[in-house]
């Protein structure tokens, strides 16, 4: 009786099997998550490449799958597509870097006399003395600075080797992803239960459709803007006309959020080198057109392709550069349309009755006394 006390005391003060499972399952999924975010890091810059490949793809999806349609073959439709789409940007690249670099120098150099000018005119009408001494010899510095960091061939050249890379990277992944488009689908849903692989292709269809008609959508508007934009600028004479009316078509309309600011500083410093007034009257036709494509053009265009509600897409861009810096930002707007498309698609939704607040309501009339002798 003694010996079966002793062995119980003994079970009894010592430790409980489960906390070396629950320490050894602690220690193994520390272990796990380490390496799976080491990984991740190690990783990142390809999913990101492939990543936006996918969106590509998805974006030249239709005009492939509308060549193959009449008769193409899926190579030669993805060829032709691809070679199109490259030749767009590499005509962007050619045409709005170069001047834009060159007026900027422009723009640098004639900074110290400008603000001299504007000195001896405050000083001359006011008799104030802005000092602006200061502020020219940092254009000065500034223009130095710019001159030394064109020499510096081998940094620049390093750099633009290593964004070519990443293009042909993104480029060559394109490619597969659009001429075995067909057969990389097959083999997604070969991993799929019979059951859900209509589902699978529906929401597949759903993001070609989304990303292609956002893609469109902004070309066509882009165009709109290049064309208003070079006409504008041709009547004013501010130089390189087409090359700043594309960067504003492109700019403003791929570029979520800052798109539109970012597109109308080149043409408002390019119109600076001719004279403060242009760069001004510049400014206002820019703003002037926007207005004009917020309210006229982009809502007919839209309602097409692809609408979001403003705050939608502000806070989708926002969202996507902080998960994943430029390239969460840019591929935000299509990712948000498709999120929206697969909401409005699966969740069912009532509609609401709403009071008439502006009608007066009807007083009820109380029910008339019954007559308790008859």
């Amino acid at each position: 009786m003694l010996d079966v006390m002793d062995t119980t005391s003994a079970r009894n003060d010592g430790m409980p099997p489960w906390i070396p499972r629950l320490l050894g399952l602690g220690v193994v999924t520390f272990l796990g998550t380490y390496a799976f975010v080491w990984s991740f890091g190690r990783v990142r810059s390809f999913l990101l490449t492939l990543l936006v490949s996918f969106f590509i793809s998805f974006a030249l999806e239709p005009a492939v799958t509308f060549l193959a349609g009449r008769g193409w073959r899926r190579g030669l439709a993805t060829s032709v597509v691809f070679t199109i789409a490259a030749f767009a940007g590499l005509v962007f690249v050619a045409v709005t870097l170069p001047p834009l670099f060159a007026e900027l120098q422009s723009l640098i150099a004639n900074l110290p006399d400008w603000l001299n000018t504007i000195n001896d005119f405050v000083y001359s009408q006011v008799g104030i003395d802005l000092n602006l001494t200061n502020l020219s010899s940092g254009a000065i510095d500034l223009q130095n600075y710019t001159s030394s960091l064109a020499s510096s061939i081998l940094d620049i050249g390093g750099k633009v080797l290593g964004l070519v890379f990443q293009l042909l990277t993104i480029g060559l992944f394109t490619f597969y992803l659009l001429a075995d488009g067909p057969r990389f689908r097959r083999l997604v849903l070969s991993m799929v239960r019979p059951e859900r692989q209509a589902e699978v292709i529906r929401v597949w269809e759903l993001a070609i459709d989304k990303t292609g008609g956002y893609v469109y959508s902004r070309a066509l508007l882009a165009l709109a803007s290049a064309l208003f934009t070079y006409v504008a600028l041709l009547i004013l004479g501010v130089p390189f006309a087409l090359a700043m009316a594309i960067w504003v078509g492109v700019v403003s309309q791929f570029i979520p959020a800052v798109g539109t600011y970012l597109a109308a500083v080149a043409p408002i410093l390019v119109a600076l080198t001719v004279d403060p007034v242009t760069s001004l009257i510049v400014l206002v036709v820019l703003v002037v057109y926007q207005q004009i494509e917020n309210l006229i053009l982009a809502p007919r265009i839209t309602a097409r392709t692809m609408s979001l509600h403003p705050a939608v897409a502000f806070g989708a861009v926002l969202v996507g550069a902080s998960l994943l810096g430029t390239v969460g930002a840019l591929v935000a707007l299509p990712a948000a349309a498709i999120a929206q498309a697969f909401v409005s698609a699966y969740i069912e939704r009532y509609h609401v009755e709403e009071p008439d607040v502006d009608q007066p309501q009807e007083e009820e009339t109380p029910p008339d006394p019954v007559d308790i002798d008859t």
